[in-house]
């Protein structure tokens, strides 16, 4: 069973495209093998800047011969029928078999496809892989057709058996396979010939080229944090730049250079953002003063200067770049601590949505619903409009313009520099988070009121536009900010009637005060809780039952009493108490249809005729005495434990006695009491809408 090797080799890969087109490497040839009839052991695919390479053990010689056998029309049938079937069978009259069947005598055909060698496979497959490549942006190069990230120059495809290793034979372009690479651009030119993937990762690695991306990675990381704590510092952890970084060299060699000293006073995330966006440079910071130091940089060559000129050049690039950061960063503090005015006054006259107006109009919005949600949230009201106002104000700033995902951190930095209270300069910056479901939540009662008010003013815009999620499309991320408020109310344990405060949001938008609007609107938020909860383990089923209880727009509330209801409902006797509370539900709703009459009140304990009866009024009375000051006090794990300690008399009621017994009075009776445990039940949720 023969070993594949492929090697697609061309001019520099960009690092942001290397690992998709690897997976996609392995994926559309081993799914074009399999198609083919080929089996495999293992694969794996390979990526560095100039070659995507994939290796396949295990592969089968050839294809199987497969036999088909097909039904033709009946003996006798018009000749155009016959000579129909022929042309689709590949076959003349002489292949063709007559058998009786059922419904009279019939043609049958064997087809016989024979197998095909492994090479003629890999030849076809590899070429229609090539040609049909999906790059998210391609060239043409030269006089010929193929499209590919950059020019290919060449093809490497060889099959390894006991008897050694064959090129198969493939001509793409007039880019002929063979079994020849090429190493290091710099450190290790010109062509060589492999035999085997080891043998290819071998000499790839003797030519100073690391094939495996993770090890170019390891690599980095180790030198970079080695030469890093030699010196008392720290690598800034970043695995996405990590990541680049190992996409741009095929043989790694890390550097250490230091920053100015006229820039360590730049605030260390704009240090680190503009080394990271333009240089492709870790930061390392001194852990005794926070600041940022140096930087590291990898080369994709050794030096006999040992990368001194290198470090020279970037250092100059870098001491440009960081001129302009100082220079941002200079001019803005000027006007923080003049008038941050200045930058709110420049937002009037930018867009935010052409149906829902300007910045300026925006903050406005959000200025009044984070002043009305602050007794919430335990804000000062005055302190939380005055940090909505100035939230977003560095949008207008150079440094945001320059470093737009620095946005929040730096009107943070502006706002204490105005000398304005921490307070507001913090919910500056948190009032986006979270950002994601992996993002911290912010717990300063002024940036909770100002991130609630900024996700909800967003929420009623759009819902005010009808500009709504659909199926997969969110272009204003609706989702994420639905979410963004879930995670504010749960992890802050905040109680507030929320259909409240997104109706004032809605209020915010004159075309919008419709209750089918904000309806739709707490649907959606309610959609979102549901996603939330059911990856904490709680069924959506639960939460519809506690959908439909009062006070189901408090979330922390909603929350509280669906999980107590998970909790019950895992027990036996939560499980067991369902199935006898849709007993009587079911009994219930049979006899009020057949008598047309509502059983809903008058049980009287003067009526049982058994014990077990006698025993369910004194367990009822005893569970409404307990659920109620515990659903007053919103202590939902006794409500529903008082609930489901009603399982035994339940059970027990059931089956001693017979509802719809011939005495009239008595059934009457059986029936209220019936319709009190449902009435119980209900009280603490609403288990009609519980499955199963």
């Amino acid at each position: 069973m023969p070993d594949l090797l492929i090697e697609l080799f061309s001019e520099e890969i960009p690092a942001r495209m290397q690992a998709r087109a690897a997976d996609e490497l392995k994926k559309r040839m081993t799914d074009g093998l399999v198609e083919a009839g080929l089996t495999y052991a293992g694969a794996a695919a390979y990526v560095t800047p100039r070659r995507l390479a994939l290796t396949v053990t295990g592969l089968t010689a050839e294809s199987p011969t497969l036999r088909e056998e097909r039904k033709g029309p009946k003996v006798g049938a018009p000749d155009k029928a016959i000579e129909g079937f022929l042309r689709g069978a590949g076959l003349s009259r002489d292949d063709l078999e007559e058998r009786d069947t059922p419904k009279g005598a019939v043609y049958f055909a064997t087809i016989t496809k024979p197998g095909r060698k492994a090479e003629d496979i890999v030849a076809d497959v590899l070429d229609a892989t090539v040609r049909n490549f999906p790059w998210p942006k391609s060239m043409r190069w030269g006089a010929g057709s193929l499209r590919w990230v950059r020019p290919l120059h060449s093809i490497l495809c060889i099959l390894t058996d006991e008897t050694g290793a064959r090129v198969v034979e493939l001509d793409i372009d007039g880019i002929k396979a063979g079994d020849t690479t090429e190493g290091h651009r710099f450190l290790a030119p010109g062509r060589f010939a492999v035999t085997s993937f080891e043998d290819y990762e071998t000499q790839l690695k003797r030519r100073s080229v690391i094939l495996n991306a993770a090890e170019r990675a390891e690599t980095i990381w180790h030198d970079a944090t080695n030469m890093a704590f030699a010196n008392g510092l720290e690598v800034m952890d970043d695995a996405g730049l990590l990541a680049e970084v190992a996409g741009l060299v095929e043989f790694p060699v890390v550097l250490m250079g230091e920053i100015g000293a006229d820039f360590l006073d730049l605030p260390p995330e704009v240090l680190q953002t503009s080394m990271k966006e333009h240089q492709k440079f870790f930061s390392v910071r001194n852990p005794r003063s926070g600041r940022i130091e140096r930087f590291v940089t990898v080369a994709n060559r050794t030096t006999a200067d040992d990368g001194a000129t290198i470090l020279a050049g970037n250092q100059k690039v870098l001491s440009a770049r960081l001129s302009d950061a100082k220079f941002f960063w200079e001019n803005d503090l000027r006007v923080a601590r003049a008038d941050m005015a200045t930058w709110t006054r420049a937002l009037e006259n930018v867009t935010f949505h052409n149906k829902l107006g300007s910045q300026g109009d925006r903050i406005r919005r959000i200025a009044a619903l984070a002043e009305t949600i602050a007794p919430v949230t335990g804000a000062d009201a005055a302190e939380a409009r005055r940090a909505a106002e100035l939230a977003k104000a560095d949008l207008s700033s150079e440094m945001v313009y320059e470093f737009p995902e620095l946005q929040g951190l730096m009107g943070r930095y502006y706002i204490t520099a105005a000398g304005i209270g921490e307070a507001v300069a913090a919910a500056a910056e948190e009032h986006y988070s979270p950002l994601g479901p992996s993002d911290s939540v912010p717990t300063a009662p002024v940036s909770v009121a100002v991130a609630l008010a900024d996700k909800l003013d967003t929420l009623a815009g759009f819902w005010a536009i009808d500009e709504k999620p659909t199926g997969s499309k969110d272009p204003f991320a609706l989702r994420r900010a639905a979410l963004g408020v879930i995670r504010l109310v749960l992890e802050n344990d905040l109680q507030m009637a929320l259909g409240e405060i997104a109706a004032a949001a809605l209020g915010g938008h004159s075309d919008a005060e419709d209750a089918a609007v904000l309806a739709d609107l707490m649907g959606f938020i309610h959609d979102r809780l549901k996603v939330l909860l059911r990856d904490r383990g709680i069924r959506h089923d639960i939460i519809d039952a506690c959908l439909d209880m009062p006070g189901a727009d408090d979330l922390t509330k909603l929350v509280k009493r669906a999980e107590a209801l998970d909790a019950v409902l895992k027990t036996e006797d939560g499980e067991n108490l369902l199935q006898g509370y849709k007993r009587a539900s079911n009994i219930l709703a049979q006899a009020e249809e057949k008598d047309g009459v509502e059983y809903s009140f008058g049980a009287d304990p003067r009526f049982a005729q058994d014990p077990s009866e006698t025993a369910l009024f004194e367990a009822l009375d005893m569970a409404e005495s307990a659920i109620a000051p515990a659903l007053g006090r919103e202590d939902f794990a006794a409500a529903m434990a008082a609930m489901a300690g009603l399982r035994a008399p339940v059970d027990a009621f059931f089956e001693a006695v017979q509802v719809n017994t011939d005495n009239q009075t008595v059934r009457r009776n059986r029936l209220n009491l019936l319709s009190r445990i449902r009435s119980v039940c209900l009280s603490v949720a609403d288990l009609t809408r519980i499955e199963g």
